[in-house]
């Protein structure tokens, strides 16, 4: 039987059924998201966390038109957070801004009350940073160098701080400790600005940070950086050396930020959020506020910062483990 001729009522008929069908599939993944997002920081307000967690809830709530609310939730290194948003609805309306700690807990604590590869659903990573050994402008050491001699000349007297037990910053103290053959005592704190307030008090001679902390106090010359944790020297301090060229090579402790929900969040949910945060992470805005505190945007995909999380946690696991440092 020779096929019927399409008529152009039928031709409307059937433009007006797919024009429909579109419809209902975009409202349909405009639904897959939740009227109102809460992004958890798991570390205080004035934190380079935080910084980076109300950027990205700004530039989030603009590009989906909806609000995106930042709640500070610290304690515990970061795992008062994390654990509330594991243990929430993966509606995709409870989101962690993850910062690279996570995946230090097991290694670091005896109870950890999630696991962070199975327990949350990456998203996608924004940024990086690099951490500093920062002093108060009248210490006397100006190096590492100078640092491991006094270090070792007076064992057990020198302190840093870091913000909390578990950070990457702690781990940072705590692999010098080990490679220098050192013992500088680490005193935790809430948040950065906490530690790097005493630091200009006077209470404790050094912190780990990144320079969001303290570059208004570097410019101000009330403090010094003595070294970097990197691989090689930042064009943002050309003039700090790294670790390893000031004799203690393996002291590379690079920081990473990104979103990620509850495991068993929406696969459409996922998607849907990671697009949006790869174009705030494009946004030259963003780029230039997070350079201007020393931040540099740095995306990654949902199946990217997964893996990320997964080899960090082996490689962060192991170095601790071979520093004999044992869980508490």
């Amino acid at each position: 039987m020779r096929a019927q001729p399409l008529t152009i009522a039928s031709a409307v008929a059937i433009a007006a059924l797919l024009a429909l069908t579109s419809l209902t599939k975009s409202a349909a993944a405009q639904e897959d998201l939740p009227h109102r997002i809460v992004l958890v920081v798991p570390f205080g307000p004035g934190s380079g966390v935080d910084f980076v967690g109300r950027l990205v809830a700004e530039k989030l709530s603009e590009r989906l038109n909806e609000p995106v609310v930042v709640e500070n939730r610290p304690g515990a290194g970061g795992m008062t957070g994390e654990d509330w948003v594991a243990r929430s609805d993966p509606d995709g309306a409870t989101l962690l801004l993850m910062e690279g700690s996570v995946v230090l807990q097991k290694w670091l604590h005896k109870s950890v009350p999630f696991d962070v590869n199975t327990d949350f659903a990456p998203i996608a990573r924004v940024a990086t940073s690099t951490l500093f050994l920062c002093a108060q402008a009248a210490f006397p050491p100006n190096n590492i160098r100078e640092l491991v001699a006094l270090a070792k000349s007076e064992p057990g007297k020198l302190s840093a701080g870091t913000p909390g037990i578990g950070s990457p910053h702690h781990l940072a103290l705590l692999l010098f400790n080990t490679l220098a053959k050192i013992n500088i005592v680490n005193v935790p704190y809430r948040s950065a600005a906490a530690s790097v307030n005493d630091l200009l008090a006077g209470q404790i001679p050094m912190v780990w940070t990144g320079l969001t902390a303290v570059m208004p106090h570097l410019q101000a010359g009330t403090v010094k950086l003595l070294g970097s944790a990197s691989e090689q020297r930042l064009s943002l301090a050309p003039d700090v050396p790294t670790f390893a060229e000031e004799g203690v090579p393996g002291v590379v402790v690079n920081n990473w930020f990104g979103v990620a929900g509850p495991a068993k969040t929406p696969p459409g949910v996922v998607a849907r959020l990671a697009k949006e945060l790869a174009i705030v992470a494009a946004d030259p805005d963003f780029k230039k506020r997070m350079l201007n505190l020393a931040f540099e945007a740095n995306y990654l995909d949902a199946s990217q910062f997964g893996a990320e999380i997964g080899n960090d946690s082996e490689r962060y696991g192991k170095l601790i483990r071979d520093a004999g440092i044992a869980p508490q």
